[in-house]
């Protein structure tokens, strides 16, 4: 039983004249239009206020300001140039995250027919409110939650809800059936359930609205998926984190340095300008801005592989992955049935027993069953007979009957469940037992097992016909499965290798996703653990249950788990210390790839909500892509690490000698033109340098999300210490020898020009093209200040 608040229509009288237009009114005053996302904020003045939360954009704003009115305008343009590219990428990832649910609504139809006012209408769906009676038929997608009142041959796909490969027979709940618990709520199977987002396949019928909008399951998925967070990634932590120490250490610096400047003798002006001089080069804006320029070359490469980005985070994520959760159907497995064994009675070929087959199935049909039936005849170029009369497939007979004339002959074909055909043939009772044994190996091993059956009418009028009960000859048996993707395999072996565990989360029957799960090598069969939703979650309270981390990790699959314990889960394993990948292509999929620090989806199966809500869109549907993807993102962590190690390397000794120097009563080693100029060779030398670095190592550390080890980070303050102490020797001995402080000022920078093409060759190895262009530019641009007497005065350094 599945439980539906039927709180929304008591006391109205049911008709089958539908409601009148006056309580159609009062109904949108209480309950709203049948709406999945309500009114959204102001996009622009809410990405404006994420945007400009940025430290960083606030520091370069106001120094660049205070260069203005003090007419140094080189300077504040300069200021401005540097933090576009900030606002910009800020502005780009708030935007694509702002509208990441906004065409979830499309899921709905735009137009439905109702009844009201006893006749059929056609309105939109966001006018529905509880107590409507609206008609629906084959390919319609339902636009509220209810019970179905009028059936007809009706057949529904919930897989988008559901996870459930097959399709589903719905039945009608007449009116006097209808019970109601103390809470209001509506006791009712589920065939008889009506469920906003799911699709008719075959048939027709009238549903009686009790839900609509955000109080729907569909809309409660929604709902789950806006309130979900987009966390910052433990690198774009440790960047921020970064750039506030840095800041605040640059303003102390600077107000230190002005401090004793004026008291050295300088005016205030000139205490000001030496001041803004060191917060320049202090701040580090280069560490956001590279960070920014690696995931958007991280974007292009995974692309190349057909992994299409949304969130350029994704990319350094996804190297770090240690748990993916995959949903099965159409993710793991093709999403389609296929037709996979034979077993026909004696007498009959494969091909006989497909074209009984083919002339019991819809033409046209929505049903993936009928839809594998007409794939393998057009392979076999057997043509579709036209039916005469047909009966169709309902769930109290399990079976659909068509009547044919083949060779001026009248024939029924009959498909349908086992247990029902087999009792329309003249079987005998081992013959039966027989049968019944091959369904069952079928139906252990994953399969959708379906009986096919003959028989020839001696008499037929088209106008008293009615379907045949018996004298059938059996004709055989035919086995579908929805099977795994080829590549599947081999993308769970490499991730089981690397230390990647895999979980698949499946609303099927466990003994189908056992199946599934051995065949793509999720597990051995010794040690695959297989827990049913259904049956393990009710023996804990859920949240005991998620809790116990230790219990969800040793679990290769959970089947018959809801869209809700599918985001729980999630949750669990994030706040286990797992940094977690979802994949999935349909709504049920949506809330878990929100919350997830990776969500995958399914480029050409998918559903526009999973696509939208996700990080990552595999553009080929092939599950192998994630593991591209995943080396891809590891090899970005480090080349983007070489790229730090550099910057920091170089900004150590430069930053170090800008503000000690001067406290120590020396000229002001570096003017903003000095700055701008270095800043000018340092940028794209940290962003080209590194890019084409080939890395094969599997990192232990990128699970954790540490950037750099003690170890690391220790060296690299010792070196910088120690490189500081050699450009302050190399300013203060030329300075004390010419008294020339150009001189002093042109010696130094042009070490620190040296220490930068030593840093690249050193941290590259000179294995890529870009950094060996890089260094002989670096050389080059050295040579021409050091010969080039107007580019010398232009940055006011000396030349020969």
């Amino acid at each position: 039983m599945k439980r539906v608040s039927f709180a929304g229509i008591v006391g109205l009288k049911l008709s089958s004249g539908g409601l009148s237009s006056a309580e159609v009114s009062k109904r949108i005053q209480v309950y709203g239009k049948n709406e999945i996302l309500g009114v959204q904020d102001n996009r622009w003045l809410s990405m404006l206020k994420e945007t400009i939360r940025d430290p960083m954009i606030w520091f370069l704003f106001f120094i660049g300001t205070v260069y203005f009115f003090l007419q140094q305008y080189r300077e504040a343009i300069t200021l401005v140039v540097a933090i576009l590219p900030l606002v910009l990428m800020d502005a780009f990832l708030h935007w694509r995250t702002q509208s990441s649910t906004a065409v979830l609504k499309s899921q709905l139809n735009k137009k439905v027919e109702v009844i009201r006012d006893s006749q059929a209408q056609l309105i939109d769906t966001r006018e529905i409110v509880p107590g409507d009676l609206v008609y629906l038929r084959m390919g319609d997608y339902l636009p509220a939650d209810g019970y179905w009142e009028k059936t007809k041959s009706l057949q529904v796909d919930e897989s988008i809800l559901t996870g459930e490969a097959f399709p589903l027979q719905k039945n009608n709940l007449p009116v006097e059936e209808l019970v109601v618990n103390e809470n209001l709520e509506l006791l009712a199977p589920e065939t008889n359930l009506a469920f906003a987002g799911t699709r008719v396949l075959t048939g027709e019928g009238q549903v009686r609205v009790l839900l609509t909008g955000l109080k729907t399951c569909y809309g409660d998925i929604v709902h789950s998926i806006t309130k979900a967070p987009h966390e910052q990634t433990p690198l774009q932590q440790s960047i921020s984190s970064l750039v506030k120490v840095l800041i605040y250490v640059a303003l102390i610096f600077c107000i230190c340095l002005a401090v004793i400047r004026r008291i050295q003798g300088d005016s205030w002006l000139e205490a000001l300008m030496s001041a803004l001089t060191l917060a320049v080069a202090a701040i580090p804006e280069e560490f956001p801005v590279v960070y920014s320029f690696f995931l958007g070359v991280g974007v292009y490469r995974m692309a190349k592989r057909g992994a299409l980005v949304r969130r350029a985070v994704a990319v350094e994520n996804i190297g770090r992955v240690s748990q993916i959760c995959s949903d099965k159907t159409g993710t793991l497995t093709l999403g389609q049935l296929q037709l996979t064994h034979f077993d026909c009675q004696k007498m009959v070929s494969e091909k006989a027993l497909l074209e009984v087959g083919l002339g019991a199935s819809q033409k046209n049909s929505f049903d993936p069953l009928d839809q594998a039936l007409h794939f393998e005849a057009k392979k076999k170029n057997i043509i579709q007979v036209e039916s005469i009369q047909r009966f169709p497939f309902t769930e109290d007979r399990k079976k659909e009957t068509a009547i044919l004339e083949i060779d001026g002959e009248f024939r029924a074909y009959c498909k349908g469940a086992p247990e029902t055909v087999f009792f329309l043939c003249s079987l005998t009772k081992d013959e039966i037992a027989e049968w019944q044994q091959k369904v069952s190996v079928w139906a252990k091993s994953g399969h959708k097992v379906i009986a096919f059956a003959q028989k020839k009418l001696t008499a037929f009028s088209q106008s008293e016909v009615s379907e045949p009960n018996s004298g059938f000859e059996l004709s055989g048996l035919m086995a579908f499965e929805d099977p795994p993707r080829p590549e599947a395999k081999g993308a769970i072996n490499y991730c089981l290798e690397h230390n990647i565990k895999v979980m698949m989360l499946t609303g099927d029957h466990p003994e189908t996703a056992q199946a599934i799960a051995l065949e793509i090598g999720l597990a051995s069969k010794e040690n695959l653990n297989v827990i049913s939703a259904e049956t393990v979650f009710a023996d804990f309270q859920e949240k005991d249950y998620f809790e116990r981390i230790d219990l969800l990790r040793s679990v290769h699959v959970v089947a018959r788990c809801t869209p809700q314990q599918k985001l729980q889960i999630v949750k669990a394993l994030k706040k286990a210390g797992e940094l977690v990948a979802v994949t999935g292509d349909g709504v049920n999929d949506a809330p878990a790839l929100k919350s997830a620090d990776i969500g995958i989806a399914m480029g050409q199966r998918g559903s526009q909500s999973a696509k939208e809500v996700s990080a990552i869109i595999l553009s080929d549907d092939n599950f192998r892509t994630i593991v591209e993807a995943i080396k891809e993102g590891k090899q970005l962590f480090f080349n983007l690490k070489q790229s730090f190690f550099y910057l920091l390397l170089f900004h150590i000794p430069f930053v170090l000698t800008a503000s000690f120097l001067p406290l120590f009563g020396y000229p002001i080693v570096y003017l903003p033109v000095h700055i701008v100029f270095l800043e000018l060779i340092i940028h794209p030398s940290a962003i080209l340098s590194f890019q084409s670095l080939t890395f094969t190592k599997n990192n232990q550390y990128l699970k954790s999300g540490q950037f750099f080890s003690f170890q690391q980070t220790l060296t690299v303050l010792i070196t910088g210490v120690l490189v500081t102490i050699l450009m302050s020797y190399i300013y203060i001995s030329e300075l004390n020898s010419s008294g020339d402080i150009v001189a002093a000022r042109t010696k130094i920078i042009f070490s620190l020009l040296l220490w930068s093409s030593l840093l690249i060759a050193g941290l590259s190895r000179l294995k890529t093209l870009s950094a060996r262009v890089i260094i002989i530019m670096t050389l080059l641009i050295f040579l021409l200040v050091n010969q080039l007497k107007v580019i010398a005065i232009v940055l006011d350094l000396k030349s020969n």
